[in-house]
């Protein structure tokens, strides 16, 4: 690279070489004196988005697969079939600095775990450790199965939002992974499945945009499951689960972040949509109402486990179903204070909530 912009373009190749350079007299999109400069993070995504390399269309049409500030060519033809193509769509604020934290947060649960802390528990607690692990193990393959769909559907004009699905995708592998391995550890081994997810899933994968599935999925869904983590050092009988919790808390609340980043985002550049993501929470409150406060819920194989871990085995799952009923309240709460964040909190002050959810998350 040791060309300088004076120079640029006057290379060729000497005639009957068989050479063919023309590639080299292209004009670039960006100067070709580019320098990109690390910072004290080191040499990330915002130091090399500068100038014209750090444009971006609100409306692609870019088809070919062609990276953001590289120069298209003529006989190149579709290799994706994007149906992402307009900024607001999948855009957020600080698209790259969340990507560089989740790179730099990355862990291994063979060897960030420590295992060796695991031990033999009460038949009681580990059968309930083992039915909340199988049930988080279903929920954590939902949500790497879901946002991969929409990362090859989204141009490469927006690669940072797709650099953090698939971060989030890996994310999710290793929660999935870590889960099982607790499950298997300790002489027990994976429980019944819950199901739980089943009706969770049926509404995000019919969704019909990245928006409509990311208020789902990262505000409402993802949301709920941080605030397990956040709460998980109560259900925890060793230094490996409660190093699991908070490992994954910090991996969740990037993935929530994207979501309530991108309907602020989604809020200030598009107020026509602002009914329809309004109808999309509406859905979501519906549901965490019912498994708030449905009995049917309260007694599900998942909400048993958590109270007895809670309580402390089965004779104190009165106390644990105390414990866990705060949760829940907080689950709701946090919801609220995720919804207000991303610009929509109005609808708690005129009538559009629920009324029951909202005398719910006020009890004490």
């Amino acid at each position: 690279m040791g060309k300088t912009k004076a120079n640029k373009g006057k290379a060729s190749a000497p005639r009957g070489d068989g050479l063919d350079l023309s590639w080299m007299e292209i004009e670039q999109r960006g100067p070709w004196d580019s320098h990109a400069e690390p910072s004290r993070s080191g040499l990330t995504l915002a130091e090399i988005s500068k100038g014209a390399y750090g444009e971006m269309p609100d409306q692609s049409d870019n088809m070919t697969g062609r990276p953001r500030g590289a120069v298209a060519r003529e006989d190149s033809f579709r290799i994706g079939g994007y149906e992402v193509r307009e900024k607001k769509e999948i855009w957020l604020e600080n698209a790259a600095l969340l990507y560089e934290e989740a790179l730099q947060r990355q862990w291994s649960s063979a060897t960030d775990v420590p295992w060796d802390t695991v031990q033999q528990l009460p038949d009681d607690i580990e059968q309930a450790q083992c039915q909340l692990a199988t049930f988080l193990t279903e929920v954590e393959f939902v949500a790497g199965d879901v946002p991969a769909k929409w990362i090859a559907k989204t141009t490469p004009d927006y690669f940072e939002a797709r650099l953090i699905l698939l971060a989030q995708v890996m994310d999710e592998s290793r929660h999935m992974d870590v889960f099982r391995k607790r499950a298997l550890a300790n002489g027990g081994g994976l429980m019944q499945r819950t199901g739980g997810t089943s009706g969770i899933v049926g509404s995000i994968d019919m969704s019909r945009d990245f928006t409509e599935m990311s208020s789902r999925l990262h505000v409402s869904g993802e949301g709920a499951v941080l605030s397990i983590f956040r709460m998980g050092e109560l259900m925890a009988y060793n230094d490996a689960e409660k190093h699991i919790y908070r490992l994954c808390a910090q991996d969740e609340a990037r993935h929530v972040a994207f979501g309530v980043m991108h309907m602020r985002y989604m809020n200030d550049t598009a107020p026509e949509r602002r009914e329809e993501i309004h109808s999309y929470l509406d859905e979501s409150e519906r549901g965490l109402l019912v498994g708030q406060t449905n009995p049917a819920a309260l007694q599900s194989p998942t909400s048993e486990a958590m109270a007895i871990m809670l309580g402390g085995g089965r004779d104190h799952y009165d106390e644990g179903m105390r414990r866990l009923m705060a949760i829940r309240k907080r689950q709701v709460r946090e919801y609220m204070q995720r919804v207000r964040s991303s610009g929509f909190g109005e609808r708690f002050e005129n009538g559009r909530s629920s009324p029951e959810l909202l005398k719910y998350a006020q009890a004490a």
